[in-house]
């Protein structure tokens, strides 16, 4: 079965320990954190503060999700705050092989993030050290946005590429029934979604409607 991990970016933050409570409750997998940095995307939010804070609040994985420049220099912030898998775009450093090596390493779970426009062939050398392969169907640096449709081929073809590797494939951006539906079938194992989530307030519907 899919896993489904809710993006925290559309909780309320005023009351974050009791979203993360009810998210649980409504039977989320995971739980996917966004952290930006306001130069590689154009958006701020948080750092690994946040990520201490919830790690407090639930013993689900926490999937960190770094849209951030110069992650290499972060990598010890976030497994100090309780990071399960770290994820880092593979646009954003010319080290990839050695930031995934440096993360598994620290004992947690090693990430590449393909922006929409980013060729999968990126990932053919370093397909050894990843445990996880998130693909952004959305430009990334908001929520909200429309799930970009020639993302599913590209989902589709890192399956293949991956041949039988224990590596996950998750799908990031404007998630919602229709598109976990095809995203599931192009090969996606685990779906990360904020407003499809969140909206309306029934957490527990809202995530079985995205299995």
């Amino acid at each position: 079965m899919v896993l489904i991990a809710p993006s925290i970016l559309s909780a309320d933050f005023a009351h974050l320990e009791d979203e993360i409570k009810a998210l649980e409750k409504a039977g989320a997998d995971m739980i996917h954190l966004d952290v930006m940095d306001g130069h590689f995307v154009p958006n701020l939010t948080f750092g690994a503060t946040i990520v201490k804070a919830v790690r407090k609040c639930t013993k689900l994985p926490l999937d960190v999700h770094l849209m951030v420049e110069n992650p290499e220099n972060m990598i010890e912030w976030f497994k100090n705050a309780g990071a399960d898998i770290l994820t880092v775009h593979a646009e954003a450093t010319t080290h990839l092989d050695g930031i995934l090596e440096k993360i598994k390493s620290c004992g947690i779970k090693a990430g590449v993030a393909l922006n929409p426009s980013t060729d999968e062939d990126v990932l053919k050398y370093v397909l050894d050290k990843t445990d996880l392969i998130m693909v952004m169907t959305v430009n990334p640096g908001f929520g909200g946005q429309t799930f970009i449709d020639t993302c599913l081929d590209k989902i589709a073809r890192i399956k293949k590429m991956i041949k039988g590797r224990k590596i996950l494939i998750e799908v990031d951006g404007g998630i919602n029934p229709m598109t976990a539906e095809e995203s599931i079938g192009a090969g996606a194992d685990i779906l990360v979604a904020g407003t499809a989530i969140f909206k309306g307030g029934n957490y527990k519907k809202n995530i079985e409607s995205l299995r």
